[in-house]
C-alpha cells in the first residue's frame, strides 16, 4: 500500500500481548515496553518496536522500481488519557523514532470512545486519528528521486513533512476467556 492507492488490505494472524501487572508489556502491535506512569485515567511510558520496511518486489507494479527501506527498530514513547469513567472517552498520543531504514519520526494521534452495544466480553470502540511525519520518512517513503525517476519514469518528487493522513478506526475483540481473545481492527485514511 502507498499514500493515495485506491486498493484495500485484508490480513489476519495472531496477535501475541504479554502484560506484567500493567507495568511491562510485550506486543506484536506494541514491542516491548514499560508503562512509567500509570494511574486510574492514565498510562505513560516508552517501548521498542520495529518498522518493516519496504522491499521492491512486494509492492505494486507502478512503484516496483523505488528501492527497498530496511527493516529497522523503533523507539517509542505514548501517553493514553480516560477522561471519566461515565465519559470514557479515551485521549492516545504515541511518538516512533525509527532508527534506520526510513529514518524519521512519526506521530499520532487519536480519540476513541466504546461504541452501544459494548460489555465486559464484548468491546467495540471508534474514533478519528491522524498522523505527523518527518521530511526523512516522507522522502524515504514517498520520493522519486532523480535516479529513481529515471528508472521508472515518473517525475521528480521531493515531498514535505506534516499531516500524512487523518482517517477513523474501528476495533471490536470479544472475549473468549481471562487470556484469549478475538479482535477485528479495521480503518480507513485519507
Amino acid at each position: 500500500m502507498y499514500a493515495g492507492a485506491d486498493a484495500f488490505r485484508v490480513q489476519g494472524g495472531p496477535v501475541i500481548d504479554i502484560q506484567y501487572s500493567d507495568i511491562a508489556f510485550l506486543s506484536t502491535g506494541d514491542g516491548l515496553g514499560v508503562n512509567f506512569l500509570r494511574g486510574d485515567h492514565y498510562r505513560v511510558g516508552a517501548a521498542i518496536a520495529y518498522d518493516r520496511g519496504r522491499l521492491e518486489r512486494t509492492i505494486t507494479p507502478i512503484c516496483a522500481v523505488m528501492g527497498d527501506i530496511r527493516a529497522a527498530p523503533v523507539a517509542k514513547v505514548f501517553a493514553t488519557y480516560v477522561l471519566s469513567k461515565k465519559f470514557p472517552l479515551i485521549l492516545r498520543v504515541v511518538a516512533r523514532q525509527i532508527l534506520g531504514g526510513a529514518d524519521g519520526t512519526v506521530g499520532d494521534a487519536g480519540v476513541y470512545m466504546p461504541l452501544p452495544g459494548s460489555s465486559k466480553k464484548f468491546v467495540m470502540f471508534a474514533g478519528p486519528r491522524s498522523r505527523l511525519r518527518h521530511i526523512a520518512i516522507c522522502r524515504a517513503k514517498y520520493g522519486v528521486t532523480p535516479a529513481q525517476s529515471l528508472a521508472s519514469g515518473h517525475p521528480v518528487f521531493d515531498p514535505h513533512a506534516g499531516m500524512a493522513a487523518v482517517g477513523v478506526g474501528f476495533s471490536a475483540t470479544r472475549f473468549i476467556t481471562d487470556h484469549w481473545l478475538l479482535n477485528l481492527d479495521a480503518a480507513s485514511a485519507s
